[in-house]
């Protein structure tokens, strides 16, 4: 609902599909495809993400301007703002509980933002409640009633199995990017470029853009490009440029820092949702009640992901760390965050004891604030590496 200043080539692309339809749109992309695809986003992608954020910047603002708590994160606020922006064309607010005190201060915050738009609400119990799974299954089935009575749509279990077979595939091609790409000693472009890619999927993959089955043919095409391209050598050799990950990056991050870092001779990898179990699969079969199976991803994600128990979410990290090979940890602070930015005294001690990687501390509180100061830090650790 917003308006973004958008680079020349996406407004035409645009402007494209609403004059000549898709399809001759689709034959257009594949006709663009006959060139170095790659090359354009060099020039495109840097142009999106800075458009993007400042879009957030705004909203943040905005968020700080009608007195927003100073208990908020930077992406809370960021929510609020959007809501205070946009929010008396919203007609429902669908919102999952987190163990997070200022995320469900802000879910009630927004009663009074809008309070004409319906509230429909996830809550996810803590993993400590016997009989959790049945109480998130019922949440779930209640939400679902609610959007069949706003939209008029019936949402039948094969529909939803169908959602979750995409989803999967979707999952199994961010995870063949992070597992197979990202670690390779070969990219299809520089390194810079290839984080741009992982922001960029990192943004989207949040609604699959809003049409599952569009984006996973998008990431096919994307994963299908990048072999064709390391399989003619068209690329860089990054064998000798350290994997650095930089977490989180959900609740708002300097998306200068993997410029910063291929400069100082790093490559930057992003794998927030690996990390917070967003890519495991939810399982399908004949007979199985796919409310139940959600109930239990959901249920998985809080307890060892993005849930409250730091142990659990820390040994993910590291885990995470082990599979993409990491050389190094960058640890994103988030100001005001009360779920994950305080783990990280326990997650250097993990890393020391189980990796023996360097790993340091940068700390956001906005998107171009402190970048003097990261850039400092940046390059004190990349001097490990020398």
């Amino acid at each position: 609902m917003e308006r973004f200043k958008i680079h020349t080539y996406l407004s035409a692309l645009g402007s494209a599909s609403n004059l000549i339809g898709w399809n001759l749109t689709s034959k257009l992309l594949s006709f663009a495809r006959q060139f170095d695809v790659f090359k354009i986003l060099d020039n495109v992608l840097n142009d999106v993400i800075h458009t993007i954020n400042d879009k957030y910047n705004e909203l943040y603002e905005l968020g700080i301007e009608n007195g927003i708590s100073s208990d908020f994160c930077y992406g809370i606020t960021n929510l609020t703002g959007m809501f205070i922006s946009k929010g008396k064309n919203v007609d429902a607010n669908i919102n999952f509980t987190i163990r997070c005190s200022a995320w469900n201060k802000y879910s009630e915050s927004l009663n009074l933002i809008i309070p004409k738009a319906k509230q429909i609400l996830i809550d996810i119990p803590p993993r400590n409640i016997g009989n959790a799974l049945e109480l998130l299954t019922n949440n779930i089935s209640n939400a679902i009633t609610q959007l069949e009575e706003l939209t008029g749509n019936l949402i039948t279990d094969n529909s939803l199995k169908k959602q979750f077979r995409i989803a999967n595939q979707i999952k199994r091609y961010y995870k063949t990017i992070l597992h197979e790409h990202s670690i390779a000693d070969f990219y299809p472009c520089n390194p810079a470029t290839f984080a741009e890619i992982l922001v960029l999927l990192g943004f989207s993959f949040q609604d699959y853009n809003s049409n599952s089955q569009r984006y996973l043919d998008n990431i096919s095409h994307l994963i299908n490009e990048i072999r064709q391209r390391k399989k003619n050598g068209i690329g860089m050799d990054v064998s000798k440029m350290p994997k650095i990950l930089v977490t989180p990056m959900f609740g708002g991050w300097e998306p200068e820092t993997h410029e910063i870092l291929y400069k100082l001779g790093a490559r930057t990898i992003y794998a927030d949702w690996k990390i917070f179990k967003l890519l495991e699969e939810i399982p399908i079969s004949k007979n199985s009640n796919p409310i139940e199976n959600y109930a239990k991803f959901l249920l998985e994600m809080t307890e060892h992901g993005v849930g409250y128990d730091q142990n659990a979410l820390t040994d993910n990290y590291i885990k995470s760390a082990k599979e993409l090979k990491v050389d190094g940890i960058i640890f994103n602070q988030v100001f005001g965050c009360h779920s994950i930015a305080n783990c990280y005294t326990i997650l250097r001690k993990k890393i020391k004891r189980k990796l023996d990687i360097p790993t340091t501390v940068i700390n956001f509180r906005k998107i171009g604030e402190n970048i003097e100061q990261i850039q400092t830090r940046l390059g004190a650790f990349m001097e490990i590496f020398s």
